[in-house]
């Protein structure tokens, strides 16, 4: 299903018409990869059906880890962690949109065909969009093992949010779909759990949580850590470490977290119920928790949300599947 657009995108520095958004052919990107993106979410702040300006999830923690990735490739970024902020702020603003998606994208342009990429320009863009949920809310997520293994340790570097590391989830989305699953589970080089194509993993047993380290090849998830980090504050005692596969046979509870999935509930495993199939207590308090945080129904008490001003009172366009 086709993204809806909107009216500005911002390019290095000011904003410019969607449909100008366009590269060429023969971007060092395109034949070799080199890019990275971050994935933001901007909610609607308070009562639900309302849009009470916008809110920006962990926009900070999303722009460090932007910088982060690039700087992991070489890839120069002549901005501030502030002035992308600021940038963020600009373009959902100036598309008056909320709630919608942010996509920040740094990648090599236009410049040297080859494999280096040191002569190609870095190009920014940040887009934003209204988007729906990525995956099956209070239903649950039907997921496989998948084939596919994460990256092995000094490979491809796991902790960067990198175009090129999305090949691997690629192969694991595509398999889980053509086999009639909603989405596939990793493991890594020595077969212990990882993530999901694009979701960072966590199992619920006897009352506990458990999450794999970074170690297992997982992606540093900013709602990973907004998840391990309102867990402890209920009490939750939250274990991080190397799992084995057949603890998804047999957990309690099973859930996804990321900024599309949000937090996500599994209900089968290799067509195995976790649990009764249902969202177990545990998921749902901490699903509970965060969603009225996001949304501004409970207080910021983290300094997580970023606000922005829309300018009517009803939501901006129909949310829709990417």
């Amino acid at each position: 299903m086709p993204i809806q657009t909107t009216e500005n995108i911002w390019h290095n520095g000011k904003l410019i018409p969607w449909a100008d958004a366009n590269i060429h052919v023969m971007s060092h990107v395109v034949h070799y990869g080199s890019s990275v993106f971050e994935g933001i979410r901007c909610y609607s702040q308070g009562e639900e059906g309302k849009t009470n300006g916008g809110g920006i999830f962990r926009l900070r923690e999303h722009m460090q880890r932007f910088i982060a990735s690039a700087k992991i490739y070489r890839m120069p970024i002549d901005y501030t962690v502030d002035q992308l902020c600021d940038a963020v702020v600009e373009v959902v603003e100036a598309n008056n949109a909320s709630p919608c998606y942010i996509r920040p994208v740094a990648f090599r342009g236009y410049g040297e065909i080859g494999v280096s990429p040191l002569k190609s320009p870095v190009e920014i863009y940040i887009a934003n969009f209204p988007w729906g949920n990525f995956l099956h809310g209070n239903e649950g997520a039907n997921v496989c093992v998948s084939s596919w293994n994460r990256l092995a340790p000094n490979t491809m570097p796991s902790l960067a949010k990198a175009g090129a590391n999305y090949m691997n989830s690629q192969l694991i989305r595509m398999e889980a779909a053509v086999n009639g699953f909603d989405e596939g589970i990793a493991l890594d080089r020595n077969g212990y759990l990882s993530e999901g194509s694009g979701e960072n993993l966590f199992i619920v047993r006897e009352g506990k949580l458990f999450t794999s380290p970074l170690a297992n090849a997982v992606l540093n998830g900013i709602t990973r850590a907004s998840i391990v980090q309102l867990a402890k504050e209920m009490g939750i005692e939250v274990i991080e470490q190397s799992l084995p596969r057949e603890l998804l046979y047999i957990c309690d509870e099973a859930f996804f977290t990321g900024t599309a999935a949000e937090v996500t509930h599994l209900r089968s495993v290799d067509r195995i119920l976790v649990g009764d199939g249902t969202m177990g207590p545990i998921t749902t308090k901490l699903q509970t928790e965060y969603m009225n945080l996001v949304n501004g129904r409970t207080a910021d008490r983290f300094g997580w949300i970023t606000p922005v001003r829309i300018r009517n009172t009803e939501a901006v366009g129909e949310t829709v599947n990417a």
